[in-house]
């Protein structure tokens, strides 16, 4: 490089966060919109891979049923380079040791999303299995969880924030 020459910054790499969702979440838009509203799963990822992008910060969105693949995928996030997990774990909140000591076990934090204020909902779904293994919860604000989610994810590891 000459003294002429423009400076270029180099930019650094994007930090990458895994996105989990749980089991019937795939049908979101149709199942019991009345309770989970009318956006789609897609709409919901596409939302995030668009703050992920102002935030600094890149997604890779998951959706599965089973719940050994959830506990491999937090298990895994660590060592396939992801510096956090969004995971809205959906009825395996209230059932799964499993996915809960995954999330303790994991190498990075994660933030539990819902879509409904569980709280408010029936007794079964007033208990998070998997709460205390995560370093915050987001519940009602519809797909506004995820990105509130987001957003305090990014700010607990320390993402570039939007000016």
């Amino acid at each position: 490089m000459t003294p002429d020459s423009p400076k270029t910054e180099l930019s650094r790499p994007l930090q990458r966060v895994l996105v989990l969702h749980g089991p019937s979440l795939s049908h979101l838009g149709r199942r019991q919109p009345k309770i989970y509203g009318r956006t789609t799963l897609a709409q919901i990822n596409s939302q995030l891979e668009a703050l992920a992008g102002d935030l600094g910060l890149t997604v890779t969105c998951l959706q599965t049923n089973h719940e050994g693949s959830l506990v491999d995928e937090v298990l895994g996030a660590a060592a396939a380079g992801y510096v956090g997990i969004l995971i809205n774990p959906a009825a395996y909140t209230h059932t799964s040791l499993a996915i809960a000591d995954a999330l303790a076990a994991a190498e990075v934090p994660a933030v539990e999303v819902h879509l409904t204020n569980t709280q408010a909902r029936e007794e079964v779904r007033r208990r998070s299995l998997t709460a205390n293994a995560c370093i915050g919860t987001v519940a009602g604000f519809g797909p506004g969880s995820y990105l509130l989610g987001l957003r305090g994810l990014a700010e607990a590891i320390g993402a570039a924030q939007p000016g």
